[in-house]
């Protein structure tokens, strides 16, 4: 995970040392808006916007889930990543893998980071997706997926016949309330673990992602979903933790207290997300592995990718308890 300094490229990790080996975040610099009404720059239209995302990352495949949802493979383009993310950074699959997708919208790029510079030639700071572009201004609009996937489920409604809206008004305050907990502490919180230096840092991260885990547990005992009897945002971005957890944070990032399968609402619960229509196609294990185990060489300097888990995301679930 390099960064740009200045416009110029440099192969540099986080630097935990000054936060007592705390790993930390930075926030996306790019946040521009599309809307519906066309009240910003960027007014929603078909074919003008295009995602750059790694089907490995769980911040990325939320714009690529929510696409899906709303049934937006023709009105937004997507280009894919290689999972392996090496001295450059992200690298842009090649046209003739199957999972590449779409072209790239820039011409003659070949890595993540230029992106960032065809926008800001002297861009400061790290290179990560997702990206939302804009092809008629060639510019960047957004690099958050939380709101990417905002605008993608109500500003393109106009180019969709899906109207389902998954931050419906009279949930906002229970959605907010339920995104603070799942990011800070399980979405973000795996990192936290997983890229801790001290052992201090790691156990407050672990220890906190499984009393997260645990509440969670209790919720989905209680209720369908996690704002209650209908299916929200808050769902879809817990989803691509829980995803990936078995297979990768489990082993990888030390979170081994307890696998998502060994929760008996958390375990019928992400099964029944993964059993929506369209969804476990933006599922990729291959480029989840590849990415974390060869890419974060701090962590898995051998660079082997494990052959397993053999999890079956497809066996029955029993969430229409509840209805």
């Amino acid at each position: 995970m390099g960064l740009l300094i200045e416009g110029q490229w440099h192969d540099q990790w986080y630097d935990t040392d000054s936060n007592d080996g705390e790993f930390v975040r930075t926030d996306a610099q790019f946040r521009n808006w599309v809307t519906a009404e066309g009240s910003s720059d960027f007014p929603a239209e078909s074919g003008r916007y295009h995602l750059f995302v790694s089907l490995a990352c769980p911040w990325a495949h939320r714009t690529l889930i929510f696409r899906k949802l709303k049934q937006l493979e023709d009105v937004i383009g997507v280009t894919v990543v290689k999972p392996e993310m090496l001295d450059k950074g992200w690298e842009l699959l090649p046209q003739d893998d199957a999972a590449a997708m779409d072209p790239s919208p820039i011409a003659d790029i070949r890595y993540l980071y230029e992106v960032y510079t065809a926008t800001q030639s002297d861009y400061s700071g790290r290179v990560t997706v997702p990206i939302l572009w804009d092809k008629k201004t060639h510019t960047i609009v957004n690099n958050e997926s939380a709101e990417i996937i905002r605008m993608l489920n109500s500003a393109f409604d106009a180019f969709t016949d899906v109207k389902t809206d998954f931050h419906p008004e009279p949930l906002h305050p229970r959605i907010d309330e339920i995104n603070e907990l799942v990011y800070d502490n399980i979405n973000n919180g795996v990192y936290k673990a997983g890229f801790a230096t001290t052992q201090h840092a790691y156990e407050k991260a672990f220890d906190a992602l499984f009393k997260a885990l645990d509440h969670v547990e209790g919720t989905l005992g209680q209720q369908r979903y996690l704002a209650g009897n209908q299916m929200t945002e808050a769902d879809w971005r817990l989803f691509t933790t829980l995803i990936r957890f078995d297979s990768v944070y489990f082993g990888h990032f030390k979170t081994n207290l307890r696998r998502i399968e060994d929760y008996p609402n958390l375990s019928n619960y992400l099964r029944e997300l993964y059993q929506v229509e369209g969804i476990a196609d933006t599922v990729n294990f291959d480029h989840i592995k590849t990415h974390y185990y060869y890419s974060h060489d701090t962590i898995n300097p051998t660079r082997v990718v494990p052959v397993g888990p053999e999890l079956d995301y497809n066996r029955p679930h029993n969430r229409d308890r509840f209805f």
